[in-house]
């Protein structure tokens, strides 16, 4: 096996060869955990467990505001690497997501934030080739950016998310009561990535998970509520990143027009929801080059959810990129619409595993993983690395994590045009003045 999987440029019979390889070894990690076997590759290694949770919750009436959109553009510093980076790799987690046959004809919904602060934080314990395919895989260029510019960047989106009273996030580590991690990667967590740090005994695995639980579900004021089923007894660290958005619409929809109508989730498949109502002004853009309609919802603060109802939803995921929303947001117009959005609640729950060792980060969840920057004195591997995400959209607000799209009807007798929700369409949650996606990703059933 050579020391590094390259999965830039394959073959056919390279693609499937890496594959065959993700496959086996997912199917051996699921074998050992099932069976708790201690397995020994030379010396024995510990289990590293990270968890990433999201809520969104948009919820309230808004006055009326002037919102003012102001879009900055930096010059090419470490802020504006990990802006950008974050959002390389939020689309590119998307894209690994939606191919996925596991996911065909489901919602997704996610926050490409929340996963890349948990990795961000994990980097700071890893080493050598470990460290490179991190970085990369978050859309980093290691010899560009030092692992210190990064966590001051993510130090200063931490600062600036904790100024506005919608978002919360963070993170948090659970360490084993006998693991002594490496001083200077607690005190790098702590002072950038703002830390909370508790011990636990893992080997009282149900304890451990009841005690991890109510952390989380207290961060999301109860969205997340059982993120750990049970814990593997040999885990000595819980990585643990948390985002819970909650926003009040800046022009609430009025709940007595809210009536059941009928959503196309395919050709044959129409299923009922509630179908919220407003005609209003809005912000409206119709992207031409790939057939879409993209409306902005936005709250009475720094964020907006902008809805994407394309004609055709294979074509909107295979062209979409950062620099779409900067353009979206840039030339919309302000007209009057009669818009229709269902309401939504859904929950979502990934294993991330295979797709970040498809997106090259390969080594972290192998014997090979080089984690020393953690403990020198352990040898340490990432075990598992789960998401879960909730949204709900109602007239007042949203409480999320989500995918969402946006289906669109003209009707040439009437004076206003309808765009109307009812048919798959896309959804980012989005800081107004870094196009920052908090979160992301599409409604094929708001019902599921």
């Amino acid at each position: 096996m050579t020391r590094r999987l390259n999965t830039q440029k394959s073959t056919p019979i390279q693609s499937s060869l890496l594959n065959a390889w993700i496959e086996i070894k997912m199917a051996f990690w699921r074998y050992a955990t099932f069976y708790s076997i201690e397995i020994k590759f030379g010396m024995m290694h510990a289990a590293v467990g990270v968890w990433i949770l999201s809520a969104l919750v948009c919820l309230g009436r808004g006055q009326h505001q002037v919102d003012h959109h102001h879009h900055h553009h930096h010059a090419d510093d470490a802020p504006s690497q990990v802006t950008s980076g974050n959002k390389e790799f939020a689309f590119h987690l998307y894209r690994k997501l939606a191919a996925d046959p596991s996911n065909v004809a489901k919602n997704i919904f996610y926050s490409p934030s929340s996963v890349s602060l948990a990795l961000a934080a994990l980097s700071v314990g890893a080493r050598g080739e470990t460290h490179r395919q991190l970085f990369a895989g978050l859309g980093f260029n290691g010899s560009q950016i030092s692992q210190n510019a990064v966590n001051e960047a993510f130090e200063a989106l931490l600062r600036r998310r904790g100024n506005s009273s919608d978002v919360q996030e963070g993170t948090a580590v659970f360490l084993d009561d006998k693991f002594q991690p490496d001083g200077n990667f607690m005190k790098s967590l702590k002072e950038f990535y703002l830390t909370d740090v508790s011990n636990l005994d893992f080997f009282q695995s149900k304890e451990s998970a009841e005690a991890i639980n109510k952390y989380v579900s207290d961060k999301t004021h109860g969205k997340i509520d059982k993120l750990v089923d049970e814990l593997d007894p040999s885990t000595i660290m819980y990585l643990v990143s948390h985002i819970y958005f909650k926003g009040k619409w800046e022009n609430h929809f009025d709940a007595k027009l809210t009536n059941e109508d009928i959503f196309n989730v395919d050709e044959k498949t129409k299923v009922p929801v509630q179908m919220m109502n407003k005609e209003d002004r809005f912000q409206v853009y119709h992207d031409l080059a790939i057939n879409t309609t993209i409306l902005r919802l936005p709250f009475n603060s720094s964020y907006s959810m902008l809805l994407l109802l394309p004609d055709n939803m294979a074509e909107l995921e295979k062209e979409i990129c950062p620099q779409h929303i900067t353009k979206w947001t840039k030339w919309m117009k302000t007209r009057k619409y009669d818009v229709y959005i269902p309401k939504i609640s859904i929950k979502t729950n990934y294993p991330l595993e295979k797709f970040l060792m498809e997106m090259g980060m390969v080594d972290m969840f192998d014997p090979r993983a080089d984690l020393s920057g953690i403990s020198e004195t352990k040898n340490l591997l990432v075990s598992s690395v789960v998401h879960q995400a909730a949204l709900d959209v109602d007239e007042v607000g949203a409480t999320a994590a989500a995918a969402t799209g946006l289906g669109l009807t003209l009707m040439s007798f009437q004076h206003t045009p309808v765009l109307k929700f009812n048919r798959p369409f896309m959804l980012f949650l989005t800081e107004n003045n870094t196009d920052d996606i908090l979160f992301m990703g599409k409604i094929i059933n708001p019902n599921k």
